[in-house]
């Protein structure tokens, strides 16, 4: 990446979190149930039988109510758990809450050590945060970029979440960036994908 394009994303990082700090505790909080109600009524949701949730941080939208439904309905469930030794996520599968869960490496919930690892090949669906998406499914991550390479060889359903203020026009991407198959925020969704065995 050159310098340029690193000052790019930088910039938009720091708009983004601007956009998302602005909006007050009860916007984000209508907001992640309107998401919620518009993701759980999807074709995509309803037909995915193994989903890679996560964990949401303070400024990202509380899907997290989402999580007992798919459990109740005996879906495989999993979450990102950090592996020291690779320096990365990897999937684990959780199926009791919060009894499966400790505070990750960045404050972040995750599976315990116990939980047994879940094969992303398996995986129809995965929920991907970030700071920024554009309609073609570009994603910013926050920088690491630690799903860019959770995700590389992934070829189930890439699914960004987002609040309405995070939605740009176009998100700089670079080789090894992963863009997404689809976005969906309160108001809106973007698909990029027709899947065999998905509905669009």
């Amino acid at each position: 990446m050159s310098s340029n394009e690193a000052m790019v994303k930088a910039t938009l990082r720091g708009d983004m979190r601007e956009r998302v700090r602005a909006l007050s505790s009860a916007a984000r909080q209508r907001e992640s149930v309107q998401l919620c109600e518009r993701l759980s009524k999807s074709a995509f949701w309803q037909a995915a039988q193994t989903v890679l949730f996560f964990a949401p941080l303070p400024d990202e939208p509380d899907v997290w109510p989402l999580l007992p439904a798919l459990l109740s309905a005996k879906r495989i469930v999993g979450l990102p758990r950090y592996a020291v030794a690779a320096g990365n996520y990897e999937a684990r599968q959780v199926r009791v809450i919060p009894a499966d869960l400790v505070a990750g490496k960045f404050g972040i919930s995750e599976p315990t050590e116990n939980c047994p690892r879940l094969d992303l090949s398996q995986v129809d669906l995965v929920l991907v945060p970030g700071l920024a998406f554009d309609p073609s499914g570009g994603r910013l991550g926050r920088g690491r970029g630690f799903y860019d390479r959770l995700l590389a060889g992934f070829w189930g359903l890439k699914c960004g979440v987002a609040f309405d203020a995070q939605i740009t026009a176009a998100v700089p991407m670079q080789t090894g960036d992963i863009r997404m198959d689809m976005v969906i925020t309160p108001s809106r969704s973007w698909e990029q994908i027709s899947r065999k065995g998905m509905p669009n």
